[in-house]
């Protein structure tokens, strides 16, 4: 039976529809162009594994260009964390571009504009000309410059661009339609004066093109076959559209824009300005804070490339915005993590428990599996003593039948080692557990093959021997607003919504082989959750970082 085919989504629907209807498949290229004002974040994964897996798809190219128009807010460290994000998401661009790479030729095309008629220098203040527009049912008043000559409008561009005036004191506008219902076409605004060095252009350049002018023409420049951008941008098509009609040359590709709807993901926030906010107010500990939903951040808490793009496939591309849930996200990391993460040893809460059969000084190397999800994934040794750790939690003085754990006069297995049996406690001042006695079975050892080996008890614990333990600070995290929307109500700030408990740091013990791990490495810390090695590790101070419980109730539909 043949299997069945993935039907396609809207915009693979719109390509394919594009290759019958006479486009050649070496003429569809794609393009992600983020604006390096800041880093990215979840919704951009989306852009980015739209863009990118086309772009594996139809085998076609797809460039990085970062739209760097607005030199008060870009910098060189974004440009950079951009690149790598993209990078460790496992996507490869075609060419690394810039907005900047065409101010010139955007100017000339301006330049062309005025001399047809189509554009005109204003003089008015950026709030007169936002009033000028009025509203979609209302025509707007047009400015009293708009149909000054054309001679004098090229003169006074060419000294915005010469850097003859002030910053804000006047701008060109596309002369299109002011009475228009789409607002965007109310004699949109081509240029403004900046007198701010530019990252890359440094102070060559003094004015600069707005997002909608430059955008289109250099998706037109590279001969972008597809531009493809958040639904936010669809008011923003006829505009695209008409500017592209001004420039087009028969014969070139007419590139097209398309929208989809946005990634919003519960309890997180996608607006660049409030994650500044965030950063700028210390709420976080910078851009790549764990509990930011930046890229980097997700990769500092542990999140993988597969588990990432997994999600982005199971949301799918869709017209219509709604709300995702941060569970089907952990659910896509848990899932990948399950495969790829090795299984290790680590107390949290720990507390002593002496094994007193067990001889002193002895100590002895067990060999335990790595990941039963990997079949090549081998063994290691793990060092065992009379003296370990177990958690605090496994451990009950007295328990019901449903408790497997260990308990006063019970028996379990510890993990790869032998089946022990806690006989007494020792406890301080205030009835504190301080330490469990036990007896083993010396014959009980794990894989051995004795009669006593394959004696059946109902629990395993984990362990590490407390003389060769190392200690870790162990950073449990949790969603960092306390409401699925925290940008919802327009009148609330959301920073009232900020989670008072999203991070607290334990402290516990792990077994030695975790001293070598190297940061970012998925680690399951067995019957606790996922975790990974943080970037404030030192040689004696080892730090892992939480990336998500070990199981969840949460099912995909």
């Amino acid at each position: 039976m043949e299997e069945e085919k993935k039907s396609l989504n809207f915009i693979e629907q719109i390509i394919e529809d594009d290759l019958a209807n006479g486009m050649s498949n070496d003429q569809i290229r794609f393009r992600f162009p983020p604006e390096p004002n800041g880093y990215l974040h979840v919704g951009h994964t989306k852009a980015i594994c739209i863009n990118f897996g086309l772009g594996e798809k139809y085998n076609a190219p797809v460039n990085l260009r970062f739209d760097d128009t607005n030199p008060e807010k870009e910098e060189q460290e974004f440009v950079d964390s951009i690149m790598k994000d993209v990078e460790w998401l496992g996507f490869k661009w075609d060419k690394v571009l810039y907005a900047s790479d065409y101010f010139q030729q955007l100017y000339d095309w301006a330049v062309q504009l005025i001399k047809e008629g189509k554009a005109y220098v204003d003089e008015q203040p950026s709030q007169t000309i936002t009033e000028q527009r009025k509203n979609p049912a209302e025509p707007g008043i047009e400015s009293p410059f708009r149909n000054r000559p054309v001679e004098e409008s090229l003169d006074l561009f060419e000294k915005m661009k010469n850097g003859e005036f002030e910053s804000g004191s006047m701008s060109l506008r596309a002369k299109i339609d002011m009475v228009s219902p789409n607002m965007n076409m109310r004699d949109p605004v081509m240029y403004r004066i900046l007198n701010k060095p530019h990252h890359r252009t440094g102070t060559d350049w003094k004015i600069y093109p707005m997002y909608d002018w430059a955008h289109g023409e250099s998706d037109y420049i590279e001969q972008i076959s597809h531009s493809l951008c958040s639904l936010e941008f669809e008011n923003h098509r006829p505009l695209y559209n008409w500017y592209l009609d001004q420039v087009y040359e028969k014969g070139k590709v007419k590139n097209k824009q398309r929208e989809f709807a946005r990634m919003n993901v519960s309890y997180m926030i996608t607006s660049k300005r409030k994650l500044q906010r965030l950063v700028a107010e210390n709420v976080v500990k910078g851009w790549d804070d764990p509990r930011m939903p930046t890229i980097s951040g997700m990769r500092r808490k542990g999140y993988t490339p597969t588990s990432i793009r997994n999600f982005i496939d199971k949301v799918g591309v869709a017209k219509r915005e709604n709300l995702i849930s941060i569970q089907l996200l952990d659910f896509c990391v848990r899932e990948d993590l399950n495969k790829v993460a090795k299984r290790v040893m680590a107390v949290v809460d720990p507390v002593k428990l002496i094994i007193e059969n067990y001889p002193e000084g002895q100590e002895e190397w067990l060999e335990t599996e790595n990941n039963p999800e990997q079949e090549n994934a081998g063994t290691r040794e793990v060092p065992f003593s009379r003296e370990l750790y177990i958690e605090r939690e496994d451990f009950q003085e007295e328990a019901n039948k449903k408790f497997f754990r260990l308990k006063l006069g019970g028996e379990v297995r510890l993990k790869s080692a032998y089946i022990i049996k806690a006989e007494r406690v020792d406890k301080d001042e205030n009835g504190e557990i301080t330490t469990i006695y036990a007896t083993y079975d010396e014959k009980s050892k794990s894989g051995s093959g004795t009669e006593e080996s394959l004696r059946k008890v109902k629990g395993t614990l984990h362990w590490v021997s407390a003389s060769h333990a190392i200690p870790v600070d162990v950073r449990i995290y949790d969603n960092l607003f306390t409401v699925e929307q925290p940008d919802a109500e327009k009148d609330v700030d959301f920073l009232n919504f900020i989670n008072p408990d999203s991070v607290s740091t334990v402290q516990g013990f792990a077994e030695p082989s975790l001293k070598d791990v190297a940061v970012g490495e998925p680690l399951q810390f067995q019957r606790i959750g996922y975790f990974t090695k943080d970037q404030d590790s030192t040689d004696t101070n080892f730090v892992f970082n939480r990336t998500v419980t070990l199981k969840d109730s949460y099912k995909p539909e």
